[in-house]
């Protein structure tokens, strides 16, 4: 059995003001985003602002639309007794799921500004988007969230105010997996031109593949439990779709051109 680190979750503390490390795993994201987008940018031919303006809508759809799904997926009757509670970030609670839709939905409003076709658009997107969601489930574990389930295998740790069994550190898995993994694969399958659609699809494939798995060692949401069969938890249920999107979007690209821009401006 591991000793679980202890970290403190505040980073920073001025006087009354407190900078946790949470806040600051999704700063990272959004710089790594920046920087990675900048490198492949003369792909869309876009130049440094339109990429700082695409990492700002993006970075408004992470946030808005991760609490929103947040509110309506996992704390819907919070949210029914206390309209309010959507406002109070600092109480925690972002959804993926919700995160992502927001994401696409910026990146529709971004498209259509600069004349780009969707897909062309989120196949540049995918590869921008791994190291922030590996930043943040280091996040998750910093501040002792997503518990796994109890367990006897060696790397097993006790997690603060849980009990005295050792459990899975599920958040650790998923940022090798959602993190690291996901980065590698996309960044190195999108080095070449690739047929539209295609890197979107597998990032919905894989990540949907790895949220999956990790969600049989992670603990269900408290509030929420088991939701189907005794076994399902919502974030199965709610990236079963991304599976299978993935899929089809995979097939899909299949026929369709290479994009002729990225063609000629790849190296």
């Amino acid at each position: 059995m591991l000793q679980y680190p202890q970290i403190d979750p505040v980073a920073i503390a001025l006087g009354p003001l407190k900078i946790h490390w949470y806040g600051l795993m999704y700063l990272v994201g959004f710089l790594a985003a920046w920087w990675l987008g900048r490198r492949r940018a003369h792909r869309l031919g876009l130049n440094a602002d339109a990429v700082e303006t695409l990492i700002f809508y993006c970075a408004m759809g992470v946030i808005l639309g991760g609490r929103v799904g947040y509110a309506l997926f996992y704390g819907f009757d919070k949210l029914a007794d206390n309209p309010l509670w959507l406002l109070k970030i600092w109480e925690g609670g972002m959804s993926f799921h919700g995160g992502l839709t927001g994401v696409l939905i910026a990146a529709l409003v971004f498209a259509r500004k600069q004349n780009l076709r969707f897909f062309q658009l989120t196949d540049f997107i995918a590869p921008l988007v791994p190291i922030g969601l590996g930043a943040g489930r280091l996040g998750n574990f910093i501040n002792h969230e997503l518990p796994g389930r109890v367990s006897d295998v060696p790397w097993a740790m006790v997690f603060p105010n849980m009990g005295s069994a050792p459990r899975h550190p599920s958040s650790l898995y998923e940022f090798a997996l959602e993190g690291v993994v996901l980065f590698v694969v996309l960044w190195w399958f999108s080095r070449n031109p690739r047929r539209m659609g295609a890197t979107s699809g597998l990032f919905l494939l894989l990540y949907g593949i790895f949220r999956f798995a990790v969600e049989f060692v992670r603990l269900p949401d408290p509030q929420l439990g088991f939701i189907a069969l005794g076994w399902v938890t919502m974030g199965q249920l709610l990236t079963l779709p991304m599976i299978l999107g993935g899929l089809a979007l995979i097939a899909w690209s299949r026929r369709q051109p290479i994009n002729k821009t990225e063609a000629a401006t790849a190296r």
